[in-house]
């Protein structure tokens, strides 16, 4: 299953990144983030691998994310025009999936963040799962998505929000 999703932030590009690769941030946007933890490496690098766990509901998922790519390497003095690319694979079980963000200056203010998200499945559960309920995972991604947007615009923290 396949699908991108986009955003618009009201930041410059730049700071955009800036608050997004900044592991402090990620439980003020993330929701049903519980353990966003580097294993191996230094967090956001390449190579790094994570322990991730998320609860969604009364369910709890635990996974290995390992960043694939991240440019440019530095998030500070970005050449103006260029495109910052954070890509990174998850693996738990039953699922792999691929996120490749790319986050663009859409004006001096203003940053485009698209994200294409790629997910497989094993086992017959999970592969059910997967054709039953495709529009989940695009919801799950735009809310994640919209939450960020919430933070680096408003300050907004998913912790404290009254669903």
């Amino acid at each position: 299953m396949k699908y991108t999703v986009s955003i618009e932030i009201a930041l410059p590009r730049e700071r955009t990144v800036q608050l997004l690769a900044d592991p402090a941030n990620m439980p003020k946007w993330l929701r049903g983030l519980v353990v966003h933890e580097p294993l191996s490496g230094v967090h956001g690098q390449v190579g790094t691998e994570s322990r991730v766990v998320m609860r969604m509901g009364q369910r709890t998922f635990e996974a290995t994310e390992t960043i694939a790519r991240r440019e440019p390497a530095d998030l500070h003095g970005i050449p103006e025009g260029s495109v910052v690319h954070f890509d990174r694979e998850i693996s738990g079980e039953g699922m792999w999936s691929v996120t490749r963000d790319r986050l663009t200056e859409a004006g001096p203010e203003t940053t485009l963040w698209v994200s294409e998200n790629e997910y497989r499945f094993d086992g017959l559960l999970m592969r059910l799962v997967g054709l039953l309920m495709p529009g989940t995972f695009r919801k799950q991604s735009r809310q994640h998505m919209r939450d960020f947007k919430a933070f680096a615009e408003q300050g907004e923290d998913v912790r404290e929000a009254k669903d």
